[in-house]
């Protein structure tokens, strides 16, 4: 980490930027600094601080199985990148965001069905059954579908960013035109093909929308075609070795037998571990310009403590992470406040709190990398997933 401004000094300059209205990145390049070069007022360092060892999913990483599997609602690839560590090959894509499919393709994809080359659209079930019938993908399919439809029509945290007086305030579920019925457009797919095994990923709030009715009637129509179907489960991320606190649904089923989930492991990864090795070289690792009053206002907050004026949290590195979020969709992405530079996260670091690798590329503006990285599912989160359905079915 960089060499640190003194506080009486870094105050000063804030000051000075504040009164006079010049930019203070301005005023830290023309003296030789960075935004990094800034501290919190209580001095916290990440070299004062010990974390135990995490095992990134690099570390973790099986020898092929040669297992197939298809991929829908792809988004940036995190299930991919989970399942491709443990042995699984991803030989099919389906996504509907030209950028998300830029970014598949960018780092391998082997088959991408998106823009602008192909439709996506998932809605369109018959068309996409029709596409991979082209592309060879047989009836009794020997391998593992897996994706996480949409979730915006599902999600709690999602919902609160909108006014109460606004038509998004509440969760509108199953009902929502664009994204409610897609859980089941992928179940149309699943029934076609008859996969070995699925996997359904969402928020937590897929199973609690309606009292559970739709996805007790989604259940029922997989076991009616033959699958056995784990109970539907909320996993915690934190649970699984990955920095950060984050609910998912998990649904899985097969036609071979029963799929045991993993078992939770109550001790925690914090999340200052993913700072202690230093990023270079990254296009993904730029620093926003912020100006000198929010971080004037940065620099009081205590671990864990809240920016209320810029809803930005305050990383606590003794603990996983709050859920790193995405930003709208049309909108700009926005992370968390770095733990010990009162600046927010850069989108590397963010992807490191998510579980990529520090060589995954993300394509597109930085506000769109923000949100490709928050809309995906930790890739360690896939990986354990992977391996539960391995263990269960295949070994």
């Amino acid at each position: 980490m960089m060499q640190r401004i003194p506080y009486t000094q870094q105050l000063d300059l804030i000051n000075y930027s504040v009164k006079s209205k010049v930019p203070l990145d301005e005023l830290l390049k023309e003296k030789g600094f960075t935004y990094d070069s800034l501290g919190y007022s209580d001095n916290a360092r990440l070299e004062d601080f010990t974390f135990p060892e995490f095992i990134s999913i690099e570390k973790r990483q099986k020898k092929s199985n040669g297992i197939p599997c298809i991929s829908f609602f792809s988004g940036a690839g995190g299930l991919d990148t989970g399942f491709r560590y443990a042995g699984f090959d991803n030989i099919i894509d389906v996504e509907i965001n030209e950028l998300f499919c830029n970014t598949l393709r960018v780092n391998g994809a082997k088959r991408v069905l998106g823009p602008p080359y192909s439709p996506g659209d998932i809605q369109n079930y018959e068309s996409i059954i029709a596409k991979l019938e082209e592309e060879g993908v047989p009836r009794n399919f020997p391998g593992v579908f897996h994706g996480g439809p949409p979730c915006q029509s599902f999600s709690i945290a999602a919902n609160q960013r909108f006014s109460k007086d606004g038509d998004n305030f509440k969760r509108t579920g199953f009902s929502h035109e664009k994204y409610g019925n897609l859980l089941f457009c992928y179940i149309n797919i699943i029934v076609h093909f008859m996969p070995e095994v699925f996997l359904i990923e969402n928020v937590d709030g897929l199973l609690t929308i309606d009292g559970g009715k739709q996805v007790r009637n989604a259940c029922s129509i997989l076991r009616d075609a033959g699958y056995n179907v784990t109970p539907p489960a909320i996993v915690n991320a934190a649970d699984f070795g990955i920095p950060q606190k984050r609910l998912r649904a998990i649904i899985v089923g097969s036609r071979r037998g029963t799929i045991e989930l993993p078992a939770p492991n109550p001790a925690h990864i914090p999340s200052g571990c993913v700072f202690r090795e230093p990023i270079v070289n990254d296009d993904s690792h730029l620093v926003r310009n912020h100006k000198a009053e929010s971080i004037k206002r940065y620099m009081e907050l205590a671990f864990g403590q809240r920016d209320k004026l810029g809803r930005v949290d305050r990383i606590d590195p003794m603990l996983p992470s709050k859920t790193i979020i995405a930003g709208g969709t049309s909108g700009g992405g926005r992370s968390h406040l770095h733990p010990f530079v009162p600046r927010t996260m850069t989108v590397r670091e963010c992807a490191r709190l998510q579980t990529f690798p520090d060589g995954y590329i993300f394509t597109g503006s930085m506000a769109r990398r923000f949100t490709q990285v928050g809309n995906a599912v930790p890739p360690i989160l896939g990986f354990e997933m992977a391996c539960a359905i391995y263990n269960s079915i295949y070994s």
